[in-house]
């Protein structure tokens, strides 16, 4: 069982960045407004953990306005994409063998 835990991402370790990226994973996108209700999480606290992923290539960050209103969507990068996957599948891996 050496390195048991070698392939878990450290970007992923927080909370708010797992249902982040669980949400996109599901989701071809998702808005400010609804990650934020989703995830039960302030202005500030998805701000800073979308800003931490987007950093790492792990998501795309698109703002616009629709009408008069700002409006900020996100997506999962393909790079994103198959980071999570790996994060998700070692910690499946760490499940089985314990």
């Amino acid at each position: 069982m050496k390195n048991i835990i070698q392939n878990i991402n450290k970007a992923f370790d927080h909370r708010i960045r797992l249902g982040i990226m669980s949400v996109l994973m599901v989701n071809e996108s998702a808005d400010f407004t609804t990650l934020k209700e989703l995830l039960g999480v302030t202005d500030g606290n998805l701000a800073s953990h979308t800003k931490a992923l987007e950093t790492e290539n792990y998501i795309m960050i698109e703002k616009q306005f629709i009408g008069k209103k700002p409006n900020t969507s996100y997506r999962a990068t393909i790079h994103g994409r198959k980071a999570f996957a790996a994060h998700i599948e070692a910690l499946e891996k760490l499940i089985s063998k314990t």
